[in-house]
């Protein structure tokens, strides 16, 4: 699934190529993608004539921000924007085809039809779920290290599974978990609430920094994941335990292991994450 990185990667890539773009027409081929309004008809016509005006994200979700309206989009396991200026046949995983007045396209293809799209009135969508229940974004200057620490104090879960939920904090997934653990020499099955304030400092700062880097480096591209120009992301070049079992640690030399926590695969170093 992808994670902040990569939908921050996205939502740059469409706002170089969709923004002040009308819609001209919906085609949708999968309707179980729109989640609200349910009615396909409301659905479209709370669209269509609409400009876009900017490319926003919240977490995981990209807002397609247009004169009245915002468009909430989590493109889950994956899904993706591609844009289209040639008219070319649409694959059979187009699922849902925005036709602009100038003659482009902007689709979304999703192989597991798993993604979703919900429309509210501008500066409503907050209020709402999916967004209404979301934790802090990592790069917001509020989101200081003593809000961490208060917020793992009030739990017996192991701190994978806590930085996993995004109404704890925003836009993690298993590789920028299993990478920002590894950078603080912390075990993914560590209990949150023993973390001191020293290495809960240490924490922030780690997930802070592998994000911004992944972010500059397009994000990472372990399996399907391009953005909405067909380009690949970069970070997987620079993972240290993510997807590296078998592998030396860089630090130490110790083979990566993959172990269970919480239900999710997880790499880590068994001498640097003991």
């Amino acid at each position: 699934m992808p994670e902040l990185p990569e939908v921050e990667t996205v939502r740059r890539t469409l706002e170089n190529l969709v923004l002040g773009k009308t819609i001209e027409d919906i085609t949708v081929k999968w309707a179980k993608i729109i989640k609200h309004p349910d009615d396909l008809a409301e659905f479209k016509s709370l669209l269509v004539g609409q400009t876009i005006r900017s490319i926003g994200r919240r977490g995981k979700f990209l807002k397609i921000i247009l004169d009245d309206v915002v468009l909430v989009s989590h493109l889950r396991m994956e899904g993706r924007y591609v844009y289209v200026e040639n008219g070319e046949e649409a694959d059979k995983h187009t699922h849902v085809i925005f036709s602009f007045t100038d003659g482009s396209e902007l689709r979304y293809r999703d192989v597991r039809k798993f993604g979703t799209m919900h429309v509210y009135p501008l500066g409503e969508e907050e209020a709402h779920l999916p967004l209404s229940q979301l934790g802090p974004e990592p790069f917001d200057p509020s989101f200081e290290p003593i809000e961490l620490w208060n917020k793992l104090q009030k739990t017996t879960r192991k701190i994978k599974p806590v930085l996993l939920d995004q109404t704890v904090l925003v836009g993690l997934g298993n590789i920028y978990v299993d990478e920002a653990l590894f950078k603080v020499g912390l075990s993914p099955e560590a209990e949150a609430r023993s973390l001191s304030k020293k290495q809960v400092e240490k924490l922030h700062q780690a997930i802070v920094e592998t994000l911004m880097e992944a972010v500059e480096q397009g994000g990472s591209t372990i399996r399907s994941y391009v953005n909405s120009q067909g380009d690949m992301g970069m970070f997987q070049q620079r993972l240290s335990v993510y997807a590296r079992k078998g592998e030396p640690c860089l630090n130490c030399g110790t083979e990566i292991i993959r172990i269970v926590v919480g239900g999710r695969g997880t790499h880590i170093c068994p001498s640097c994450q003991k």
